[in-house]
Order: C-alpha cells, then sequence, then structure tokens
C-alpha cells in the first residue's frame, strides 16, 4: 500500500505562499475587468464620483444605446475587422512559409537568412525611416499601411520555425519526395494540415496585435472613414478629457453644464466601447486554448 509523502513545514508555508500570489494576481486581472463591465452599465455620475467602485450602481443601458446608435463606432469596428482579418491573413501567408524553409536542414543558405531576419529584431530603422519608407511607397492613408510594414514578426517566426523543426519527421518529407510530391504540395497538403497548433497560435498572435493596434493609423491615416475602432475610442477619450478640462476653466455656467454632460456622455459611451470591442477576442479565445498551450510550449521551449 502507498502512503502519501508527507509535506515538510517549508512545504506547506510554500504552498500557502503561492495560494496567497495566486488569489492577488486574480484579483488584480479580475478587478480592471469587472469594473470595465460594471462602470459600462453605470450611471456616469456615479463612477466619475468614485461611487461605483465595483458592482453596478443605478444601472442604465443608455451608454450601449449610445454605441450602437453612432455610425462612427460601427464604420471604425467594420475597419477593425477588415483590417484584423486581411492583416493575419497575410501575416500567415509570410510567416508559415518563411518559417518551414527556414525550419528545413537542405535549405541553402538557412544561417544566412535566419542571421539577417534576427538582425531585424534587434536593430531596427526606427519611426522616422519607417514612416518615409511609408509615405515613399505611397501607402500614406491606405490599408497596406497598417497591414504591409507588419507582415511578418520575426518572433513569431522563430516561434513558428521551432514548431516544424521539432514537431515534422524528417522521414516524412523524404517520403513525401519520393512518392513524387513538390516542395509546394508538400508544405501545403502535409504540413499545414499537421500545424494546427502553431497556426492558430500564430492567428490569435497576430489577428489580436491588429485588433488593439492603433499607432499605426495614428501617424499613416488622415481620413476618419478609415479610422479603426481604437481610433475611435481614442477620439471619445480624447474629448471627454478636454470636456473636463475646460469645464474647469472660467466660463458661465450653462457652459460648464453643457461641457459636464458631454463629459459623463463620452465616459459612458467610452466604457461601452471597450466592452464592446474586446468581445470579438473574448469570444474567439476559449476556441484557440487547446491549440495555444500546445502551440506556444513545443514551440518556443524546445530548440
Amino acid at each position: 500500500m502507498v502512503t502519501a509523502m508527507k509535506e515538510s513545514r517549508g512545504d506547506k508555508l510554500f504552498l500557502i505562499s503561492t495560494y496567497i500570489y495566486l488569489c492577488l494576481a486574480l484579483v488584480v486581472v479580475l478587478y480592471p475587468l469587472i469594473y470595465i463591465l460594471s462602470a459600462s452599465i453605470s450611471s456616469p455620475q456615479d463612477v466619475n464620483s468614485g461611487a461605483m467602485w465595483l458592482f453596478p450602481k443605478n444601472v442604465t443601458l443608455d451608454g450601449y444605446k449610445l454605441v450602437f446608435e453612432n455610425p462612427k463606432i460601427w464604420n471604425g469596428y467594420l475597419n477593425t475587422i477588415i483590417y484584423t482579418a486581411v492583416g493575419t491573413l497575410l501575416n500567415l501567408a509570410v510567416t508559415l512559409p518563411a518559417a518551414y524553409a527556414l525550419s528545413r536542414s537542405d535549405f541553402v543558405g538557412r544561417q544566412l537568412f535566419m542571421g539577417l531576419i534576427l538582425f531585424t529584431m534587434f536593430f531596427s530603422g526606427g519611426l522616422v525611416p519607417t514612416y518615409l519608407l511609408v509615405k515613399n511607397l505611397g501607402l500614406i492613408n491606405s490599408m497596406g499601411a497598417l497591414i504591409l510594414p507588419v507582415a511578418a514578426s520575426v518572433w513569431n517566426i522563430v516561434v513558428a520555425r521551432t514548431f516544424f523543426q521539432s514537431t515534422i519527421p524528417k522521414e516524412l518529407q523524404e517520403a513525401a519526395h519520393i512518392d513524387g510530391c513538390t516542395n509546394l504540395k508538400l508544405f501545403i497538403r502535409i504540413i499545414l494540415p499537421l500545424s494546427a497548433p502553431i497556426v492558430a497560435v500564430m492567428a490569435l498572435f497576430y489577428g489580436v496585435g491588429h485588433w488593439n493596434s492603433y499607432f499605426p493609423s495614428l501617424i499613416y491615416l488622415n481620413d476618419e472613414a478609415k479610422y479603426p475602432l481604437q481610433m475611435v475610442l481614442r477620439q471619445i477619450l480624447v474629448l471627454q478629457e478636454m470636456s473636463a478640462e475646460t469645464t474647469g476653466a472660467a466660463i458661465n455656467g450653462e457652459v460648464a453644464m453643457a461641457m459636464n454632460n458631454k463629459a459623463e456622455t463620452a465616459s459612458l459611451v467610452k466604457y461601452g466601447v471597450i466592452v464592446v470591442s474586446t468581445l470579438p477576442i473574448v469570444a474567439v479565445y476559449p476556441f484557440l486554448q487547446r491549440y495555444f498551450v500546445q502551440g506556444v510550449m513545443i514551440g518556443s521551449v524546445k530548440g
């Protein structure tokens, strides 16, 4: 009969410390989520005065009503979906073939190309040279300015290359070549179907990056009709800050009240937009989670 090993005092203290740490980490992660969700359905007066600090107070759905009635938000939502879908497909089309080629031991010049790619990860051109390059390519105020400069991430190429090296046996490639399979057919018909975890992980990494990205649109886009949702949210935040600052200035009562109402409306819409803009990623993540852990661990630990 096997008896359980008795835990020492040090083991018990370590276990208690771990539980305390995990509880604190849970609170740190969970509190902002609950606060944002509660603030989106609470009275803006209670939110701004600090009366609402966790659970909703004076529940109202006016914020979501304003969000769904605002055409700028819907246009930004559509633009973000387009940028995310097209950008992620381009990222996968560039990253996966590059990573697979670099994982092949029979690829001539593999070390040279890998060194050149890694060099760009440590030494980038910087903001001004990148802006001038995008401008000279004629991509200013276009979708290409948000997608082409980030077509591939060196870090993701390294992770995907390690996955191919550690999971795709060389004998499989040799057998496919003996049966007359070309490199292109080998990659599309054999390698990709066997690489679902890393494809899902790359799609999640790139998709979340495109969805949350706003800085490239801030410097490359001039037309508000092409703004992604994050830029619309930024405009709402800036409007709220400007209204709050103006309210504190020496102005008459009616103007101050109007600006204050505008700031409260912007605050209400702000939390509603945050919830609405986060929902797609939250909805997609559970379907990719089982691939996420497997793909990241295999791709990042080995090699």
